[in-house]
Formats: C-alpha cells, structure tokens, sequence
C-alpha cells in the first residue's frame, strides 16, 4: 500500500496557494493506519525508548498508538495553557508571531531516550520547541519520526542540523 493514496490533499488550505495535506483520510483507513504505526515502529527494532511523545493533536493519535505497541509511557506536548499541572514552555516562530508548547514538569524523566512524534514535519518550528522540551526536561529525543514531510520547507534538515535523527514515511513536494 502506498501511504500517499490514503492522504487526502486539499488545495489553497488554510490560504490561496498551499496544499494541505490531511491525514485523517490515513487514520480513518484501517490499513492505512495500522501500516503507518508498524512503519514508525519499525526503525525502533532494538533500540531502548523509554518514551513517546506527541506533539498536539494528531501527534496524539498517532504516538498514542506507538506508545501502546512499545508498551512505554505517552507524553503530549501541547499548546500554551492547556496543560493542568506545573509546565515548562518553549517558544517558537510562526509566520506572523510566537507561540508556546508545554509539557508537564514531570512528563520526562532524567536520561529517558524518547521518540518524538507528529503527523508532518513543514518548517520544524514546533517539532524544534518540543526537542528543546525534551532535553531541558532531562531527556534525550532519540528519534523524530513523522508521517509527511514537506522537505522544500526544510524542517527535517533543521532538525538534523540539531543533531537529531528523522524518518518520514512519505514527503510531497510543493505545499
């Protein structure tokens, strides 16, 4: 099965020339989403993780799932204020302004390898907050793991730039 049939793009979403690619034509795909997670799980064969964390909210579903078929603990970064428990933030840049991504205090562990997960890697501006997160937390993002990447907006490449590993499971070009 090629992931790309089941990942419906609709064009000039949000806005006029961008062509948003919406997986959860993929997750209501029983195949499509149970090939998905064996895919995101498959580069993990061996190695110790301690943790998934997924960044909101279709970082949710799909690390949620992963976490479950590797049977360690689920850690949701999400949006400013949402979080009901004593939280760190990371800022980062949005195309017009800033915003924040929080994990509990506790969430991570000192030393626990975590995976990092999210539905598309575009620009990596959020998916670079949750690293920062991560490690000021005391833990080490082992792997950044993603859907869809968009690699003409170069959020993989800045990621490794951080020293960090990604896989993807399909990219399109254009956005």
């Amino acid at each position: 099965m090629d992931l790309k049939t089941v990942i419906r793009t609709i064009p000039d979403y949000p806005k006029p020339g961008i062509m948003f690619r919406d997986v959860t034509t993929l997750l209501s795909d029983a195949r499509g989403f149970r090939r998905a997670i064996d895919e995101l799980v498959q580069p993990l064969a061996g190695a110790k993780i301690d943790k998934v964390a997924g960044i909101e909210a279709r970082g949710f579903i799909l690390g949620g799932a992963i976490a479950h078929q590797l049977s360690v603990g689920f850690v949701p970064i999400r949006k400013k204020g949402k979080l009901p428990y004593k939280t760190i933030a990371e800022s980062y840049a949005l195309e017009y302004g800033v915003d924040e991504v929080e994990i509990h205090v506790d969430a991570v562990n000192k030393g626990e390898k975590v995976l990092l997960v999210d539905d598309l890697i575009a620009t990596g501006g959020t998916a670079s907050a949750a690293i920062k997160l991560i490690e000021r937390a005391g833990g080490d993002v082992v792997l950044c793991s993603f859907v869809v990447d968009l690699p003409e907006l170069g959020g993989a490449d800045k990621l490794r730039k951080m020293g960090k590993e990604v896989v993807s499971l399909v990219a399109f070009d254009g956005h």
